[in-house]
C-alpha cells in the first residue's frame, strides 16, 4: 500500500491551486485524480488492498491444508502424528510455491560461509545479527541465505470473488 503522502501548508496547496488554475493539462491530471462530485477518492478495503495475498493462502489450503494445520492444537498428537501431517502439508505448499512463485536466494553463498557486507547494503536483503558495531562493510557467517521472490505469477482474481474466504466450508448432502 502507498505511503501517504505529506500534507502540504496553506501557502504550498494556494500556490498549487494557482498553478492548476492556470495549467489546463495539469488541471485535466487532477480532475482525472478526483471522483466525480469532488467526493474524497474512497480507499480500499482491507481485504481488496491484500486480495493477493489472501489469494496465496487461500492456494497454500487448498494444496497443502495449511491454515488447518497452523489452526490446529497439536500438543496432544504424538510426534509421528505431527510428523505425518507435515508431509502433507509440506507437500502441498511446496507445490504452491514452485507453480506461482520463483525463489532464489537473498545471497548464493552456502550457510556457515563467512561473507562481506559491504557499505550500503540492503537491510531488506541482509539482516545482521549478533554483536553489530561499528560500520559496513562487516564480517560475518552466513546463518541463512534468506530468500527473493524473482517472479510472482499468481491468478487474477475476479471482482466478485471474496477474497476473504480462504476455504468455503464444506458441506456433505
Amino acid at each position: 500500500m502507498p505511503t501517504p503522502h505529506p500534507v502540504p501548508s496553506f501557502f504550498a496547496r494556494i500556490g498549487l491551486a494557482w498553478r492548476v488554475l492556470f495549467n489546463p493539462p495539469l488541471a485535466g491530471q487532477v480532475a482525472a485524480l478526483t471522483p466525480a462530485g469532488g467526493a474524497e477518492p474512497q480507499a480500499a478495503p482491507p481485504e481488496k488492498v491484500h486480495a493477493a495475498g489472501l489469494a496465496l493462502l487461500s492456494l497454500l489450503q487448498r494444496e497443502g491444508r495449511l491454515v488447518d494445520f497452523l489452526q490446529e492444537d497439536v500438543t496432544a498428537f504424538s510426534d509421528p502424528e505431527i510428523g505425518a501431517a507435515a508431509r502433507v502439508v509440506h507437500a502441498g505448499s511446496r507445490k504452491v510455491l514452485q507453480q506461482y512463485l520463483t525463489l532464489e536466494p537473498a545471497l548464493n553463498d552456502t550457510e556457515g560461509a563467512t561473507v562481506t557486507v559491504p557499505a550500503g547494503f540492503s537491510a531488506e536483503r541482509i539482516r545482521l545479527t549478533g554483536n553489530v558495531t561499528g560500520t559496513p562493510p562487516f564480517r560475518g557467517a552466513l546463518k541463512h541465505h534468506g530468500w527473493v521472490a524473482s517472479s510472482v505469477r499468481l491468478p487474477a482474481l475476479a471482482d466478485a470473488m471474496d477474497p476473504r474466504v480462504i476455504a468455503p466450508a464444506e458441506v456433505e448432502l
